[in-house]
């Protein structure tokens, strides 16, 4: 088993190819795979069926009756990064498969062993992240160009919706993770028009990024995310449903915690921070720093070099070119404002859900675990990342605003 790409010559330090960061696709995996070699057949059986397996409540079992599999004729990153959303799916629906009261504290060795080797050659963590259920889990179901996922979980269509409007975004903010090459160059060079041009780039991809979020409301039925999707979502750690994390057997004896699925996770608006200088405060840093542990190594490393550059809102003081401040604040505008409409996709999917949840949950009618629809409790006014979500969401929103240059 072994992620090692065959590279030719050096890249130039800041060039994408040194971060396995595409040109056409940013940070999702370019064409990945949709089957892993025979041997690993069993897996592939039980992951096409989650959605049937686990609204049945016979996921667990299956996952009993599975042979454990060697990792070691997984090759190249693309046959990794599929095993890991196989894996991450299949954990999950065994863990929440009978909903928040019926969570397992152990994840059985015939699954937790192979899953802990292949999340350690990725430098991925053993759990279900943006990296998996977005950035690699897509694929063309016909010429033309349409999408599909590769591996799905409850929440039929509204579930599909919400994974490829994500990758969209993701899709959405190339050209502004190129002007970001770009605009560092330019520095570097004093090349002001070339500056200004990357800073328009940047701006025009961020608003695009806007644009494509609001069509969540068009795929995703708030209900459905709510009281079927999140749980599958959601992680052991900062979680009241499973406050001791999961043991994963074979691997160790003590119960790890790891957070659930965030767009925090995504390098994206890390990169643009980084790229912006926007500060955040300590406890909202604290956890997008934490949430960069969930990044493919060398996504992560592409956020540090950015942060390591010299500083672009300095540049743009200290050169005093009006057109370049204008340029910049069009940036920081065009990121609060995506930042402010995520608030607005956050209160429809999750406060205003939960209330409606709320209301019924008293109803007779609710029976235990997802395929009953009882919604969750446990995350009410938290993220499936495990942050305070509003007040996290708010201020992030508000520190990136500060980032602007005042006249």
């Amino acid at each position: 088993m072994e992620a090692s790409d065959d590279t030719e010559e050096p890249p130039l330090p800041l060039a994408l190819t040194r971060f396995q960061v595409s040109e056409e696709f940013g940070f999702l995996l370019p064409d990945p795979l949709t089957e892993l070699p025979a041997p690993y057949g069993p897996w592939m059986d039980i992951a096409h069926g989650l959605p049937q397996l686990i609204m049945s409540h016979q996921l667990r079992s299956r996952v009993h009756q599975m042979p454990q599999l060697s990792t070691q004729h997984l090759r190249g990153r693309e046959e990794l990064h599929l095993a890991h959303l196989v894996l991450s799916c299949i954990t999950m629906g065994y863990v929440w498969q009978e909903g928040e009261e019926g969570a397992v504290q152990v994840l059985p060795r015939n699954l937790a062993v192979p899953y802990w080797e292949v999340s350690q050659a990725l430098g991925l963590p053993p759990i279900l992240s943006h990296a998996d259920f977005v950035l690699a889990n897509w694929r063309r179901k016909d010429p033309s160009g349409n999408l599909d996922t590769i591996i799905t979980l409850p929440g039929g269509e509204s579930l599909r919706g919400f994974v490829l409007v994500t990758l969209l975004v993701e899709k959405a903010a190339v050209p502004g993770i190129k002007a970001i090459i770009g605009a560092l160059r330019a520095i570097l060079q004093c090349d002001e028009e070339t500056l200004h041009r990357a800073l328009q780039e940047l701006a025009e991809a961020i608003e695009a990024m806007s644009e494509v979020l609001r069509r969540m409301h068009d795929y995703v039925d708030p209900e459905v995310f709510y009281t079927v999707i999140r749980i599958f979502l959601s992680g052991w750690k900062d979680n009241p449903a499973m406050p001791h994390g999961l043991i994963y057997e074979g691997v160790s004896q003590e119960p790890m915690a790891y957070s659930g699925g965030s767009a925090a996770q995504s390098t994206v608006l890390h990169a643009f921070d980084e790229l912006l200088g926007i500060c955040h405060h300590e406890d909202s840093a604290a956890f997008l720093h934490r949430m960069r542990d969930y990044m493919p190594p060398l996504h992560r490393a592409f956020v540090e070099e950015i942060q390591r550059a010299e500083s672009l809102k300095q540049h743009v003081l200290s050169s005093g070119d009006a057109r370049l401040r204008a340029a910049f604040n069009r940036c920081v505008s065009a990121l609060t404002d995506f930042r402010s409409y995520h608030i607005t996709v956050v209160t429809k999917y999750i406060t205003i859900a939960a209330a409606k949840a709320k209301a019924g949950r008293a109803e007779p009618s609710a029976r235990a675990g997802p395929s009953g629809g009882k919604p969750p409790s446990a995350l009410e006014a938290k993220g499936t990342g495990g942050s305070h979500i509003f007040s996290f969401l708010k201020s992030i929103r508000d520190t990136t605003r500060e980032g602007m240059i005042s006249a």
